[in-house]
């Protein structure tokens, strides 16, 4: 039976309202990822004669991913020193002031310093708002308010997609005044979250406990690659079988992130068995409906292998955060969730990267997705190494 982390004494008892706040706030990054996606040819349009407006527009959307994976570990090392709430509402603030920052910037090339600042905004408050989670709520609390974590982010996700559309026929700036949203979260931050007990400075000084964290975080980057291959390729797959309708090609996606909200569902349920089970089950999902996806010949076979992905993709995330951080000390999570959040963002940017390798090298998407499946598929017997590890309290240095 493994023993159990032992945490520091806390102030208040959490509740809703906090994990409300932490949840809402993990959707801002998501914001991030597909709010614009509808406006680039409109911004692109727009900047039309700024040399390099090729290169530079695609950037205005993967600038924050790249930034998040570049600083989250230093989020982290921060963390530890000024305290977990008060950078979340430093992060929030910055958040909504840089991203509404193109409102009015007379550049492409400022837009894009802009979104710089967005993204590095977007790393401390993911590293913040995933150790609060880990602090507050503890046991089957906690794995429950992780799977919901990325139920959250996933509707989100689906929102914040059809939102941008529908604000971007009014302007493509008009769907920055989104990014304003992080304002009164800041403010609910400051009403209702707290400063978990324990010491900044010590949590600044110990050592990461890398022999237990390197092989997760090395999987969250693999598992970030294969968690956002289906968001990003769904919608060249239904190209390949004929369909090229905007309003199908949502209606699908939007089925697909109902999927990933129901994997997370079904985490919160089996998370108790430890994340041996889920993991397995998140890769082997994940596999098989990236398989799927590969040789669909029709749109029945790639509804069906969009499900079966995004169910695989629900268990994912919260069971690759729970085996990353369960077994730390209060004192190393800000540093931990911040590395395991840099391998997750790090997988997101370079996800449409290694597709594109894949599909030059090996004739084509399909291939690449297959590849993609293949790797879920050998990664699956990891969870059955992660449950036979002893779960202990770290020690310092360890």
């Amino acid at each position: 039976m493994p023993n159990p982390v032992i945490e520091p004494e806390v102030v208040h008892p959490a509740g809703r309202s906090q994990a409300v706040v932490l949840l809402l706030a993990s959707c801002l990054p998501v914001l991030g990822s597909v709010l614009l996606a509808p406006v680039l040819p409109n911004i692109q349009q727009a900047f039309a004669s700024t040399p390099g407006v090729a290169a530079l527009t695609p950037i205005v959307l993967t600038a924050p991913a790249l930034m998040i994976g570049l600083t989250a570990p230093v989020a982290g090392r921060v963390v530890g020193r000024t305290g977990r709430k008060r950078l979340l509402v430093i992060g929030l603030v910055a958040y909504g002031l840089f991203g509404t920052a193109p409102l009015w910037l007379p550049s492409l090339g400022l837009i894009v310093a802009s979104r710089v600042l967005v993204g590095i905004a977007e790393a401390a408050i993911m590293t913040c708002c995933t150790t609060l989670l880990a602090d507050y709520f503890h046991g089957q609390q906690r794995q429950r308010y992780f799977g919901l974590q990325t139920v959250c982010t996933t509707v989100a996700a689906t929102l914040f997609f059809a939102l941008g559309g529908l604000l971007g026929g009014l302007g493509w700036r008009t769907p920055f005044w989104l990014y304003a949203a992080s304002l009164p979260l800041a403010l609910l931050a400051i009403r209702y979250l707290w400063e978990p007990t324990g010491s900044q400075e010590r949590s600044g000084a110990v050592p990461l406990a890398w022999r237990r964290l390197a092989v997760p975080v090395g999987v969250t980057l693999v598992g970030g690659l294969v968690f956002y291959t289906l968001i990003v390729e769904l919608p060249y797959v239904l190209g390949g079988v004929g369909v090229d309708s905007p309003a199908t090609i949502g209606v699908i996606s939007a089925l697909a992130s109902l999927a990933t909200a129901a994997g997370a569902t079904l985490f919160a349920r089996l998370a108790d068995r430890g994340p041996g089970l889920t993991l397995t089950l998140a890769f082997l999902f994940s596999g098989i409906g990236l398989g799927v996806l590969a040789f669909a010949s029709g749109l029945p076979l790639v509804i069906t292998g969009a499900v079966v992905t995004g169910v695989g993709n629900g268990l994912l995330l919260p069971a690759l955060i729970t085996w990353a951080l369960g077994r730390l000390s209060f004192d190393q999570r800000p540093r931990a969730s911040g590395v395991w959040t840099a391998a997750l963002f790090i997988g997101q940017f370079v996800c449409p990267l290694a597709v594109l390798a894949l599909s030059e090298a090996i004739n084509g998407l399909s291939s690449a997705l297959l590849v993609i499946g293949l790797v879920a598929l050998v990664l699956s017997p990891v969870g059955k190494a992660v449950g036979s590890v002893d779960a202990k309290p770290v020690r310092v240095g360890q």
